[in-house]
């Protein structure tokens, strides 16, 4: 099945332009058309998402990325369930191993609610119960998940604020506990994010070979 990205907005590890150092983002289909060297799609329809370590970045951080972004933001109160989930191979990862897979992004701020990484082979994730939490609590979710095996990632959220993450790979299958977000989140406006992000800065002695690869076989998003 081909993964449908054309109406996605894509975050690109490249440049606006030559004058320009931030970070390109554009709609999916022109992503696809465009930037063929970080966002592909291979002949089985699974779709190539590539993050060199040194590349473009936004203007409040030194770490790259290639994802895909919701198209539209929403609020937890907005539907009973929202649901994003991911089937994915990690076949390359930066010199620090861990990047940013999947994750529930918020408007306007850089302290999302979940983020889910593949992290030197497993799957964590860290959590804010609170907006105005600084720092995330970390969870492992899956151990075992080798560089370049297929598995699946879900985020499942409720009108009510509870969230759950669940993964598998080869066969074994773990959920996090179900937690609570409190209604300093009820107003902001979220969306699912997904593919690789780099949690690594780049600098002037960053090798130009460095960085992470995904493969997405599978992709959906459902708010009901």
């Amino acid at each position: 099945m081909t993964v449908d990205i054309s109406n996605y907005t894509i975050a690109t590890p490249l440049p606006i332009s030559d004058t320009n150092p931030i970070a390109l983002e554009l709609i999916g289909w022109r992503a696809l058309l465009e930037c063929p060297e970080v966002v592909s799609m291979l002949p089985d329809g699974s779709l190539q998402m590539t993050a060199p370590t040194l590349g473009a970045s936004s203007k409040s951080t030194l770490r790259t990325r290639c994802e895909w972004k919701e198209p539209g933001y929403w609020l937890f109160a907005s539907a009973a369930d929202h649901w994003n989930r991911q089937e994915m191979r990690v076949t390359k990862v930066n010199s620090l191993q861990k990047v940013v897979i999947s994750q529930i992004h918020v408007q306007g701020s850089e302290r999302p609610p979940v983020k889910v990484f593949w992290n030197k082979g497993r799957i964590t994730m860290g959590f804010r119960s609170s907006y105005l939490q600084e720092d995330p609590v970390n969870t492992t979710i899956l151990e075992d998940v080798p560089l370049g095996a297929l598995f699946k990632i879900n985020i499942h959220a409720n009108s009510s604020g509870a969230v759950s993450v669940s993964a598998s790979c080869n066969g074994v299958k773990s959920t996090s506990a179900i937690m609570r977000l409190d209604n300093t989140w009820d107003t902001k406006t979220l969306a699912f994010h997904g593919g690789v992000y780099n949690q690594i800065d780049y600098s002037d002695t960053t090798d130009p070979q460095d960085g992470s690869v995904c493969i997405i076989s599978d992709l959906s998003i459902t708010h009901l």
